[in-house]
């Protein structure tokens, strides 16, 4: 097997396994605050959100510290360095007593967090050219996989063996998966190069960046399509109640609309990533923001469930297009030497829509419902075609060029 491909399969599991764990804890959270003691609704509710939002808030922080570090010294050092590290957290995770201990380790999570855009970063510059879209297409789909799965296996084990021993299984699997990694994963890096070029910080990298008109557009990108799924998620299970009623296979259901767009697009990214491959990144990435776009429409005007589905099935597939083509992109437009910290301001872009979603949403449905922020997340995606083609259709130096 192609070198590239044997990092690709275990940077796929790790993907995997890294998401499904990150998510795993989502069904039962508020219950596995209620066993420590809190018995008051509204207190656990409260905690439940800033536990939750603990890892996000320090991954948007330390995102592009860690690409720095990965472009001096290297993209597995930094893959192994998250790996293990987030192994050791979870398993601690299972010992928690307080909240407050629960949060600390989130926000510490959050902090040693990086191997999705290591992995990323290194196999955009470990992959031929002509196999980049396909290879970033295939490693998305281990991500989605693991946060759709993630949720479901979580909540099976939560009934078959508790709380606390999840943590102690999904950090075994996370430090396994990091060892693999240690040794099957070669990267082809030249750390005596990197060293000889000047240190920067962060922001200077970011400034240095910004200079690449085609970054900022790629950024917001990733921000919009995070905050455009995120800020009606929330409000999903309400709107299937009143499109379903109060009866039978309510929760069924409810699951059934949030996961079915993660499996469309887990479906679609590879076959979308080849497809750009052949005929560019940037073409695809414009028809799936459209698509997108025009997917969210219908959702404010369904009358029924299985309407809701055939909506968000497809607004799955055009998702899926997405981050593939934007990570390609980067990796053709980031300055040479600087990959790893171009993929981690991407991170952090999604980290902020992870963040920013759900409070907007939550704080506007109260006078547009859900059908207002359906129509809200469609302008927002049109608008950003219009960017990505202004910025990226008339580039000089447009990446599908580049690749022949």
């Amino acid at each position: 097997m192609a070198r590239w491909k044997i990092n690709l399969t275990v940077l796929w599991l790790g993907q995997f396994l890294v998401m499904s764990g990150m998510t795993m804890i989502t069904p039962f959270l508020p219950l596995y605050i209620q066993e420590m003691g809190l018995q008051d609704q509204h207190e656990i509710a409260i905690w439940s959100g800033v536990i939750f939002a603990g890892n996000f808030v320090t991954s948007f922080l330390f995102q592009p510290i860690w690409g720095g570090l990965s472009d001096r010294y290297g993209r597995k050092v930094m893959l192994l360095r998250s790996g293990f590290g987030m192994a050791i957290v979870m398993t601690l995770m299972g010992f928690a007593t307080s909240p407050l201990q629960l949060l600390g380790l989130r926000i510490v999570n959050g902090v040693i967090s990086g191997f999705m855009p290591a992995a990323v970063a290194l196999m955009s510059t470990n992959t031929p050219k002509e196999k980049i879209g396909f290879a970033m297409g295939t490693l998305q789909s281990g991500g989605v996989a693991g946060s759709i799965l993630g949720p479901f296996i979580g909540g099976l084990l939560a009934e078959w063996v508790g709380f606390r021993p999840i943590f102690y299984i999904t950090g075994p699997l996370l430090f396994c998966a990091s060892l693999l990694a240690l040794f099957l994963v070669k990267e082809n890096f030249d750390a005596a190069a990197a060293k000889k070029k000047p240190a920067i910080s962060t922001i200077e990298g970011f400034k240095e960046l910004k200079k690449t008109k085609e970054l900022p557009a790629l950024y917001a990108v990733t921000f919009v399509i995070q905050f455009s799924m995120l800020s009606s998620m929330t409000l999903i299970p309400l709107f299937v109640q009143e499109l379903h009623g109060k009866g039978e296979l309510l929760a069924f259901y409810a699951g059934l609309v949030g996961s079915i767009t993660g499996f469309s697009n887990m479906i679609a990214s590879p076959l979308l990533g080849r497809l750009s491959d052949r005929i560019g990144s940037v073409k695809i990435l414009a028809v799936c923001l459209v698509g997108a776009a025009v997917s969210f429409i219908p959702q404010a005007f369904v009358t029924n469930i299985w309407q809701l589905f055939a909506c968000r099935f497809m607004l799955g597939i055009f998702m899926g297009g997405m981050l593939p083509c934007v990570q390609t992109l980067i990796s053709s437009f980031a300055p040479k030497g600087m990959e790893s910290r171009a993929y981690s301001f991407n991170t952090s872009s999604l980290s902020l829509g992870n963040m920013l979603g759900p409070v907007i949403g939550g704080l506007l449905s109260g006078w547009m419902h859900i059908q207002g922020l359906f129509i809200m997340s469609a302008v927002l995606l049109f608008a950003n075609a219009l960017w990505v083609r202004k910025a990226l259709f008339h580039s000089k130096a447009r990446p599908s060029e580049k690749s022949g």
